[in-house]
């Protein structure tokens, strides 16, 4: 059993959590309104402000299922009153980015331009020019907006140059050059 799945999620104020007869559970807060389908077997209740999920002894789902559906209800709840955020950079000489209505344009160095379509439940904003700032409210659709953007142009391991996550740590390699002035 899933020591996670046990624990209590606490509900923040001005988050609704309503769930229906064919599973799905209808999630509402501040920065918008989320909903999630739970599979056969996992059930949830709501005592005091706080919400926890239940595995129905009947039908008996995956131990897997349990905490899985656990931390996507808690996303949901995270994202609807705090939202989501990913920040790429654009790391080399001449590589910048801008929105232009629902597309986020890209300059990386090639020889078309790039443009990638923003989703509309997403905000894309780009700062200095090379600083992209991803926000939304489902943390599935922030992370793989993010994911797409970073495999136009991924950093590459001999200068550093390309799209990398904010914190992300590119380990250098030795370039031709100085393997051989070391012999």
């Amino acid at each position: 059993m899933s020591r996670l799945g046990k624990t209590p999620i606490a509900l923040p104020k001005g988050v609704e959590v309503k769930g229906s007869k064919d599973g799905s559970v209808h999630v509402k807060g501040p920065k918008g309104t989320v909903q999630l389908q739970l599979p056969a077997g996992i059930l949830f209740k709501i005592e005091d402000q706080m919400i926890i999920v239940e595995r129905d002894e009947v039908i008996e789902p995956d131990n897997a299922l349990y905490g899985l559906y656990w931390s996507l209800l808690r996303n949901c709840i995270i994202g609807v009153s705090e939202g989501f955020e990913k920040k790429l950079t654009l790391i080399g000489v001449g590589y910048r980015a801008a929105v232009a209505g629902d597309k986020l344009d890209l300059q990386l160095g090639f020889s078309h331009p790039t443009a990638v379509e923003i989703p509309k439940s997403l905000q894309v904003a780009v700062e200095k020019g090379t600083v992209i700032t991803v926000k939304g409210i489902d943390k599935h659709t922030v992370g793989q907006f993010a994911a797409t953007v970073r495999a136009m142009k991924p950093p590459e391991p001999y200068k550093g140059k390309g799209i990398r996550y904010e914190n992300e740590f590119v380990r250098k390699k030795e370039g031709k050059a100085a393997k051989a002035a070391a012999k």
